[in-house]
This record gives structure tokens, sequence and C-alpha cells, in this order.
């Protein structure tokens, strides 16, 4: 008798798996050849990057010439994003070997309330989990896509620019609450400094303040200043450091109205440097897809999947705000209206509404800097000449 239908399965004995699972002391090497019952799994633990890649690498070939497998065998490498980035990657890709970034909370795990969990038994998962892959079965693991060493690099300038602006808040922040605790609400603005060294700054009463915290308060308003100093030449500098593309993608971005210079720079470098096939991935990407929960009687709305640049991500929903405001004869802010009004105008149903204004603006963005088209209603602005032809 003949089976009504047969599979086609892709044998893949002729390629080596190997996983990598990175630790600060040393790193796992497991390996597999799908001939084996269980795969061999070797520590690597050199101090030095140089020293503990070369190391793994002739792991590698060691166990290529042990297992009988040809000089030229394909050996594919595998191992999860974080803090180790992708100079592995690249150094890998250098010397011939097929590597793969995955997303770490794209590998299925057991759901067992206690269970074993060890640097060993994560490299041998990973490595099955990449011969699945290699099978076919490609939602076994998300591959991670890898930046230029040019692109990864530009994402500095907007990501320090945030962390300065935020360390400048904590220090304001910080010297409010310090002059709080001896009854002083006097701004802090201005040349705080100097009036601290004058002796104008006072307590409850007006009481001298303890010298021990006039001189933190001295200290916290250099540190301040030089926060501030910093911030200002980045932002100053920063449009000269981009290549023209890029510049060439914000001047795009900063006509449609709501949308800034900062904003512009952010969505230019951390999102829009990819390639996009389709508007479900711009949505995936960001991480604002709804995730549902249906399974039997049970049905859940758990969110959206909060996956990709968080920074971009948090970016979108204070754009689309702004959007609604800027743009309220567009699109888009005529169905956030329709939907929020009546039963679902309380605060939580718009809330949940601007999410999916967010995903929709990602999208409306792509498609604008892709194919130059948009909705009717979307208005525009002029752009600084300065910008333009920086």
């Amino acid at each position: 008798m003949q089976p009504t239908q047969e599979q086609d399965v892709t044998r893949d004995e002729g390629v080596l798996a190997v996983s990598l699972e990175l630790a600060s002391k040393s790193w796992k090497v497991g390996l597999d050849d799908g001939r084996r019952r269980a795969p061999a799994v070797h520590g690597v633990n050199q101090v030095t990057p140089e020293g503990r890649l070369a190391e793994a690498i002739a792991v590698i070939e060691k166990t290529k010439k042990k297992w009988g497998l040809a000089a030229g065998v394909r050996v594919v490498v595998v191992y999860e994003a974080g803090q180790e980035g992708f100079w592995i990657q690249r150094a890998l890709t250098a010397r011939g070997y097929e590597t793969l970034v995955v997303d770490a909370a794209s590998i299925p795990v057991e759901r067992r309330a206690r269970r074993a969990k060890t640097d060993r038994l994560d490299a041998i998962r990973l490595v099955v989990t990449l011969r699945a892959w290699l099978r076919g079965e490609r939602d076994r693991m998300k591959v991670v896509r890898v930046p230029a060493v040019e692109a990864e690099g530009q994402r500095h300038l907007v990501r320090e620019r945030g962390t300065l602006q935020k360390e400048v808040g904590q220090h304001r922040d910080r010297m409010r609450k310090l002059l709080r605790t001896v009854g002083c609400w006097e701004s802090i603005e201005g040349d705080l400094k100097g009036r601290l060294e004058r002796g104008e700054v006072t307590g409850y009463g007006g009481s001298a303040l303890p010298a021990e915290l006039q001189e933190r308060l001295v200290r916290e308003c250099a540190r301040r200043a030089l926060v501030e100093e910093q911030l200002a030449q980045l932002e100053k500098t920063l449009p000269e450091q981009l290549p023209e593309a890029v510049r060439q993608r914000m001047v795009q971005l900063m006509q449609l109205k709501a949308v800034g210079q900062v904003g512009a720079q952010r969505l230019a470098l951390e999102l829009y440097w990819r390639q996009f096939n389709n508007r479900r991935e711009v949505g995936a990407c960001v991480g604002l897809v709804p995730q549902p929960y249906d399974s039997g009687e049970s049905r859940v709305d758990q969110g959206i999947s909060k996956a990709g640049n968080r920074r971009v991500r948090a970016l979108l929903i204070e754009m689309a705000w702004m959007w609604l405001r800027w743009q309220p004869r567009s699109e888009l802010a005529q169905w956030f209206v329709k939907r929020t009004r009546g039963a679902g105008s309380n605060k939580r149903g718009k809330r949940i509404a601007i999410v999916a204004v967010a995903r929709r603006l990602a999208i409306l963005l792509w498609r604008f800097l892709k194919d130059g088209v948009l909705p009717q209603g979307v208005r525009l602005k002029p752009v600084k000449a300065k910008l333009a032809a920086a």
C-alpha cells in the first residue's frame, strides 16, 4: 500500500551544529553532527576575548577531526543575543563560519515550575534547537538581523544623548530633594553653585545649611554642569557626524508635522536602517503587535509582545500622542477618535488605542520613507535649511 502523502524531510547530517553559551568566566561549546545520541559539550576558559574565541575555534576543528568530518563540512554556529553584542558573529564570519545570533526569548523552554538550568544544559538545548531550525522548523527560534558596523556605531550618538538627558534630570531631582530635607524650597535653576558659595541658600527659618550638605550640593552642581556641557556639545555636532543617507531620511521624516529632529534621528538610526518586506514585519520589530491567549474556553488579551527595541517602542508611543495633536485631520487621528468615542472614551481605552496608533504610525512612516506616499489629511511642514544642507 502506498502512503497517501509523502513528507520530504531535509537531512542535515552533513552539517556540524555548534552552540555557544556565553558567560563572563567561561563559555560552553555544544556540538552535534546529527549522528550521535547526545551533543558534546566543552568548556573554554581563556581570560581574553581573542584567546577564548580562538579556544572555541580549536574545539570545533578538533571535534571535526575526531568525528571524521570533512575539512570543508558546513559549520553553523549559534549564540544568544546579549551583552557580547555582535563582535563574535563578525569574527566567526570572517573565519568562514556561518554564524547566527538569536533572540533568547524566542527559544521554547520546559514549563515545569522547577526545571534544571545550567550552562551545559543551555548549550545542549541551543544546539538541539539549531538542528531543528536547520531542518526547516523555523518557529523554534528567531534569528536577529545583525546591523553593519557603521549602523551599530551611529546608534551610540542618539543613545548617549538620551543618557545625558536622563542624567541631567537625575542631578536636578537629587539637588531639589536634598534641599527639601532642610526646608528649602528655592529653585535650583540658574547659578545655584554661586548662591551656595555666597551663603544665599538657607534652610527653614533662614537657618544656614549644614557644611557637609552644602559641600555635597556644590559637587552636585559641578557634575550637572559637566553633563549639560557634554549634552550641548553632542547636540551641536550630532547632525554633522551622520552619513548623507541618514540625514536624508531625517529630513524626509521631519517634513511631517508631529515629528521633530530628535524623533527623526532616533527613528532613522534605531529602526529604519532595516529593510522591511511588509507592514507585519514593521509591527513585529517594534513589539507593538497583540499577543492573544485563546485556548479552549480561556480567552485573555495578554497585551503587546514588547519584543524588539524598547527605545523605539517608547518613542513611537510619545509620537502617537503628538500625532493626534498636530495631525488631527489625518486618517490615523480620525480612527483614534472613532475608536475612543462613547464607551471607549475612558482613560484605559485611550491608552490601549494609542498603542494601536503607534503601530500604525510606524507603518505609515515606513511607507512614507519607502514610497513617499502619505494618506489624505497628513500635513507637511518646511524643514530648517541648516539641517537639510548639513
